[in-house]
């Protein structure tokens, strides 16, 4: 079983986008440090907190279009896609729509195997598009989830490290949640090595054992979720909630601790600026979604491989949905 960087991993982000980038971007301008040794003890202006994280306006009707070609131009929506990285592959795909008008935001999780078919790359792995980011770079991945959801833009990626997931679960006291069943799985030559023992049930998990559930795939005798990926998903999708309602609390601290595990073409102005916009935003305005499709099974090159095939018609129905597309 190769190293998975599972969606938690940059998806808790689709939660905290807009106090991260705003509220990083907030303590910059106004010559906070942000030094590697920030606790919850933190010594900052104590107006900053309530002036950053403190809704203050209403929200307003949301905006209604008759296509997506005009929402896409007169939408104040700005989207997002979040990366995690397996080696030279993407291995979590999260699409991220903020609409600031009614403080919402909407998730939809691409799964690493979707089938994608490029000229001249014919091989059953190459027509994963996990393996896109290799060969086309952050670009290139952008490019195809902008094709596969309606030509939808993509306005700024972010790809945040794994490294400091323990640091940060463990910063919050862990995070609970309700193991579905007994995953036990060992990996030696994975990266970093694969221990995973978390027994049935619910519990509270502290950050190694966190970074292990959302890295897990099946077991070695090759019992998973029933519905693979699919079902792991949806785990994973439950345990960002949980994490949410957890640190609500205590965000200032989580944005300033996570800020060095962040890579992002967002820009300073245009990071405070999306902050702002999104004051008041809270766990119950993010909705959660799997693209639309089912797994399949298909023979390329003589081989049979598991593929996860998008329904085009499902998928413009869910766009016309997040953008009130009204014909």
């Amino acid at each position: 079983m190769k190293t998975f960087l599972k969606v938690f991993i940059v998806s808790f982000l689709c939660f905290f986008i807009a106090f991260y980038i705003g509220g990083i971007a907030y303590l910059k301008e106004n010559s906070v440090e942000l030094g590697e040794d920030i606790g919850f003890g933190i010594a900052v202006n104590p107006e900053i907190p309530n002036r950053l994280f403190t809704k203050v306006e209403e929200t307003v009707e949301p905006e209604r279009f008759f296509t997506l070609e005009e929402a896409y131009e007169k939408s104040s929506r700005k989207n997002f896609l979040i990366l995690g990285m397996e080696d030279i592959r993407t291995d979590a795909l999260i699409f991220v729509s903020l609409h600031p008008d009614t403080k919402k935001a909407d998730i939809i999780s691409i799964p690493r195997d979707t089938y994608i078919h490029r000229r001249g790359y014919d091989t059953g792995e190459q027509r994963k598009i996990n393996s896109i980011h290799y060969v086309h770079g952050v670009d290139g991945i952008k490019k195809t989830i902008s094709h596969i959801l309606e030509d939808v833009p993509i306005h700024n990626y972010i790809i945040m490290e794994y490294e400091g997931i323990e640091k940060i679960v463990d910063m919050v006291g862990g995070v609970e949640v309700d193991v579905p069943f007994h995953m036990k799985y060992t990996d030696p030559s994975a990266k970093p090595p694969l221990y995973i023992d978390i027994p049935e049930g619910k519990q509270l998990l502290d950050g190694k054992n966190a970074l292990n559930f959302v890295r897990y795939r099946k077991g070695n005798n090759k019992m998973g979720y029933a519905e693979g990926d699919l079902g792991r998903i949806k785990a994973q999708h439950e345990f960002i909630k949980s994490f949410s309602s957890k640190v609500q609390d205590n965000i200032l601290t989580v944005v300033i601790k996570g800020f060095n595990y962040v890579k992002t073409d967002i820009k300073m102005l245009d990071a405070l600026s999306y902050g702002k916009s999104m004051l008041g935003i809270k766990s119950e305005d993010i909705d959660y979604k799997i693209l639309p499709g089912k797994s399949d099974l298909r023979k390329v090159g003589g081989r049979v491989y598991s593929y996860f095939i998008h329904n085009e018609r499902e998928i413009k129905k869910l766009m016309e949905e997040l953008y009130n597309v009204n014909k």
